[in-house]
């Protein structure tokens, strides 16, 4: 076994692995660019080493620096995580010849299935099931067309060496065939350096199922079950699970045996995913195989017991696996979303800063410990800490959340009080649009595929205001929170004779709209024993507060049943929010309200003459001058931010006044740019 290895990544795939390997008794190096000098995966590991500036293709894109990090520390191996050169067939190779061991795959096997073409060819000799389609490089427009008319439409025109989702579209005409060729065939171009481009049927209300494969140098190969990953937004996925709920056992077995075919046909040895799409009718295709370890890799811990970085560590150093297919453990469910730094009510954009607070939910599953497969709990894995920064040049990714449950209901459930208990504060989260998900009655049916969140939300997510019982429910909680608040403020010494807090029993709760109007509910608030009874509109409710007063997130019951939720204190105004939704309301007596009623109303500064930041990151360009005339759909400014660039364009006509910021500066949200002689409203934007 390895006495020492290094990790060539960063964040909470270099921390998930330094856990597993403190566990096996085996030193970690990490590597780290000027931006991450106080990161956490720097402080977890025993030695770390500078590999450059903060940009990756200066740092941890740099093959050499790592070798080099390698032979100055004495690493005998380079476990290389997922993303950057983790499915870099060159880098592999140069790993090798260094006489280090690369913790994955050989570069053969590597080589052969990140070239889409290639890999479905390697398929079909492998029989595995293939999309009817044309894999050979197209030449032109034409041919595309012709090639799509023999297919039949829709078809999926993708790049060989496309990925994420660029190089990738739908067409459902001749029109959009030819367009769709030169779209797909000029980002691949840009984005990999391959323009190469092919053409396969695209399956309608497909899902992307995953197998994971693990293969050894001994020739030995198994499949650890499935992972259903159809939430996507954007190509990205958003939520994974395992097992999936929407196949049969017939079905997993096929999946499973023809993925570890083509593992074994390529001598695959280590962990590694092979990807499907599934249509309505079962159906499967082969789409692509990812060479390394999967962001997703603990919902298949959970449901397996297996630790799979232990496990490619093990075959990386020549062990054989210790189990065969048959061994193999499938108990529970397990559910991972991704949080990320973006703010999913502007339409997912990136936000970066200081995690003023960050409080994860309760864990009792841990990364890199083993367990028996089917262990209830959470488990959080991350790579950031309190106080922290989240930089603008790697991905947006704060940590990923993990609930595992006996059953599906069970392991949703864990999961959705989970969000609910989750506090980030500092920068935008996409953790209101996770907790609005989870409460979608198709998802908790299993009725989706990876069209659900474009069909759910097609205007884009916007924080849903309270509702129904819901509301009543967070209304009663408000009701509750201010009563303690009374109580704790009613018990203090030293208060003036005659002027003592009164708690009162009878309150109005006030939400204001954007517009200035108000909605106002009469409640009696009163106590029995240790819970607070809240009556609304006749209906008494009974809360009992389990957290303490300071906690953001606050924990108790509400009628009997458990709940978490989110409640904070701005001014005089609670701001709740729980599964989703939210409402911001204040607590007064009924005078206090009546007096509050007689207040003009002062609505917010009109700033449509303004082009205001809509994410923090470089001002990469500005692309108008004061005093030009720009049309709606102009280009404005590209502002850059986690390794993409967003284009700001003008959504109505208008001239421009005053250019206020300078390209090449960082700028913060809602910081000013340029400013209009007329209103003009500009908030588009498009990555």
């Amino acid at each position: 076994m390895f006495k020492k290895i290094l990790i060539a990544n960063r964040g909470e795939i270099a921390c998930r692995v330094i856990k597993t390997a403190r566990r096996m008794g085996i030193a970690t190096v990490a590597v780290y660019s000027e931006a991450d000098r106080d990161a956490l995966h720097v402080e977890l590991a025993d030695e770390a080493v500078n590999i450059g500036p903060a940009a990756s293709r200066e740092s941890y894109l740099q093959a050499a620096k790592i070798i080099a990090a390698c032979r100055a520390t004495g690493a005998e191996a380079v476990h290389p995580g997922y993303g950057f050169l983790s499915e870099n067939a060159a880098f592999a190779k140069d790993v090798e010849s260094a006489g280090i061991v690369f913790i994955g795959p050989k570069h053969a096997s590597i080589a052969a299935m990140g070239d889409k073409i290639a890999s479905k060819k390697l398929a079909l000799a492998a029989r595995v099931n293939t999309i009817p389609g044309h894999n050979e490089a197209i030449a032109s427009a034409e041919l595309a067309v012709e090639i799509a008319r023999k297919i039949g439409y829709p078809v999926m025109i993708k790049a060989s060496a496309g990925g994420g989702g660029k190089g990738l579209r739908v067409a459902h005409d001749d029109r959009e065939a030819a367009e769709g060729f030169a779209s797909c065939r000029n980002e691949a171009a840009a984005s990999f350096g391959d323009d190469r481009v092919f053409i396969e049927k695209f399956v309608e209300q497909p899902r992307h199922i995953e197998i994971q494969v693990l293969g050894d140098a001994h020739g030995h190969c198994v499949y650890l079950w499935e992972r259903e990953c159809s939430i996507q937004r954007r190509h990205q996925k958003v939520i994974e699970e395992a097992p999936s709920p929407f196949l049969d056992d017939a079905t997993r077995k096929a999946m499973g045996e023809q993925a570890v075919a083509l593992a074994k046909a390529v001598n695959y040895e280590s962990a590694g995913t092979v990807e499907f799409v599934v249509g309505k009718d079962r159906s499967f295709f082969f789409l692509e195989m990812n060479t390394r370890l999967q962001v997703e890799h603990p919902v298949t811990e959970c449901i397996t017991g297996l630790d799979l970085v232990e496990q490619m560590i093990r075959v990386a150093a020549g062990e054989p696996l210790a189990f065969a297919q048959g061994d193999i453990a499938r108990r529970g469910w397990a559910i991972e979303c991704r949080v990320n730094a973006e703010d999913a009510v502007r339409g997912f954009l990136p936000s970066t800063g200081r995690l003023i607070v960050f409080r994860p939910p309760e864990e009792t599953l841990f990364a890199g410990r083993p367990q028996d497969a089917g262990t209830t709990g959470v488990r959080v894995d991350t790579g950031v800490y309190e106080g922290g920064e989240i930089p603008v040049h790697y991905d947006s990714m704060i940590c990923k959340l993990i609930a595992c449950g006996a059953d599906r209901p069970a392991a949703i459930a864990s999961l959705r009080a989970a969000l609910d208990a989750f506090v980030i504060r500092g920068v935008s989260s996409n953790l209101p649009f996770q907790s609005a998900l989870l409460a979608e009655p198709r998802f908790a049916t299993g009725d989706f595929d990876t069209g659900f969140i474009a069909e759910t939300w097609p205007q884009g997510f916007g924080a849903a205001s309270a509702t129904g019982d819901e509301r009543d429910a967070l209304m009663a909680l408000a009701a509750a929170v201010h009563r303690r608040g009374l109580v704790r403020s009613a018990g203090i010494s030293g208060q003036l004779a005659g002027h003592e807090v009164q708690i009162g029993e009878r309150f109005v709760v006030v939400e204001s709209a954007a517009d200035g109007s108000t909605t106002e509910t009469p409640v009696e608030v009163g106590q029995d024993g240790a819970d607070t009874v809240v009556t609304i509109a006749g209906r008494a409710r009974s809360v009992a507060l389990a957290s303490p007063f300071r906690d953001i997130a606050v924990r108790g019951s509400i009628d009997g049943a458990p709940f978490a939720a989110q409640v904070e204190r701005v001014g005089l105004t609670l701001r709740l929010a729980r599964n989703g939704a939210r409402i911001e309301v204040r607590v007064l007596t009924p005078r206090a309200a009546e007096l509050r009623a007689l207040m003009p109303f002062k609505p917010p500064p009109d700033l449509s003459r303004f082009l205001l930041s809509p994410m923090p990151g470089l001002l990469v360009a500005i692309a108008v001058v004061p005093g030009q005339a720009v049309r709606a759909g102009e280009r404005l400014a590209v502002i850059e931010a986690m390794k993409m660039e967003n284009i700001v364009v003008a959504a109505d006509d208008g001239v421009v006044a005053k250019v206020v910021a300078t390209a090449g500066e960082s700028v913060a949200v809602d910081e000013v740019i340029l400013e209009f002689e007329a209103k003009t409203a500009v908030a588009a934007v498009s990555p």
